[in-house]
């Protein structure tokens, strides 16, 4: 206890934006595996200090609170190392934040948190967006002029890894540079979607496929953000391959993987992925019914991609989808093998593989059937015509 308050006396030494900055360090290596002794009591600290009101961490108070608003529809919690296309982790904001303020633009920054700190006080709300919607557009149009050439990209990811080791950091950075090129149209194709979509029937696919259809017409960088918005909104979050899978010509992975939207089926497996990490925490917090959950939804999804795309294990998709079902196997099987086997653990459980029960399997084979009767119909239409 002694160290881990010589340690706290030593990070009151720095700005509450570092110390921010630390606490996202802390979380990301934990999701990551990473075991630190002392870790834990130096993480409540820090949360007691940026989330008193139960809230994300203060990233630079309103100032930064103000600046990534357009980002916070496409944000995620946690800090996935993967490639998380759409979506941004939360644990990047403080680092590119932290950079933006002393080393791209730090005049202007400065310049920049008194506007906002005056007008707050003032309760200024709709001169606090247009402040900050400039200083985005500033922000913006430095960084592209900036990073026009490899070695200024190098540079970037440079200054960028003295505030996170994280290697997804300049990734998240031109992420968020596309979402705030695109923040109006995001804006308006985010207000066009249904507020929640428990059924992702025919009527409803073609409802966000017309809306999907005008987004890419006019900004097709921001496709993936509004396959992201869309998946937010789906009662059941694997449905979001529907967007591929219902306009190809087959079942088959390949034809699957050219059509438009074929990223979603990456995008649901990113989800397993965060499923997965989600998993080793609460399993190392014996968090057991959290763990619970969060396999079944993973069992879920793997049946759902197994189901709905064939030829799915000779794909990238497939060897990917077996990668991470062996890495999430080995984590269960070392937390069951800590029971005794007459005594048992609900984690090893066969009822949460919802897929091998009967009326799965009986699914399944209707499905397949539905699919050959469907390319037999098909073969006869051809050698009709």
């Amino acid at each position: 206890m002694m160290q881990i308050e010589r340690i706290w006396e030593f990070l009151q030494r720095l700005t509450p934006v570092t110390r921010s900055c630390l606490l996202t360090e802390l979380e990301r290596l934990e999701l990551c595996g990473v075991e630190m002794p002392g870790s834990a009591d130096i993480q409540a600290k820090l949360r007691a200090e940026f989330r008193k009101d139960g809230s994300s961490q203060g990233r630079g108070g309103d100032p930064a609170r103000y600046f990534f608003a357009a980002l916070e529809p496409v944000l995620v919690n946690g800090a996935p190392e993967h490639e998380n296309c759409g979506r941004i982790p939360r644990g990047s904001l403080a680092p590119i934040w932290e950079w933006i303020n002393r080393d791209l633009l730090p005049t202007m920054a400065r310049d920049y948190v008194d506007e906002i700190n005056k007008l707050t006080a003032a309760d200024k709300q709709k001169e606090l967006r247009k402040a900050a919607a400039t200083f985005q557009t500033k922000v913006l149009k430095y960084l592209e002029n900036a990073l026009g050439s490899p070695e200024a990209v190098t540079q970037t990811r440079a200054k960028l890894a003295t505030y996170t080791a994280s290697p997804s950091a300049y990734h998240d950075l031109t992420k968020m540079m596309c979402v705030l090129r695109t923040r109006d149209a995001l804006a308006k194709f985010n207000d066009a979607l249904p507020a929640n979509i428990d059924r992702f029937d025919d009527a409803m696919l073609a409802k966000v496929t017309a809306l999907l259809k005008m987004l890419g017409k006019e900004h097709a960088d921001a496709v993936p953000f509004g396959l992201a918005l869309i998946g937010k909104r789906l009662k059941t979050s694997w449905q979001l391959i529907y967007l591929a899978t219902k306009a190809a010509p087959s079942k088959k992975a390949a034809d699957i993987a050219a059509m438009p939207y074929a990223m979603a089926v990456s995008m649901v497996l990113d989800q397993v992925e965060d499923a997965r990490s989600a998993l080793r925490v609460a399993l190392r917090k014996n968090r057991v019914l959290v763990a619970r959950s969060l396999l079944v939804a993973i069992y879920d999804t793997e049946h759902a991609l197994q189901v709905r795309i064939n030829e799915l294990d000779a794909s990238e998709w497939g060897a990917r989808l077996r990668k991470l079902m062996d890495a999430i196997a080995a984590l269960v099987e070392e937390e069951v093998s800590r029971f005794p086997d007459e005594v048992g653990h609900v984690l090893g459980s066969s009822s949460l593989r919802g897929g091998k029960s009967l009326t799965r399997r009986l699914s399944y084979m209707a499905w397949k059937g539905r699919d050959a009767f469907n390319s037999g119909v098909a073969s006869c239409m051809k050698l009709v015509s």
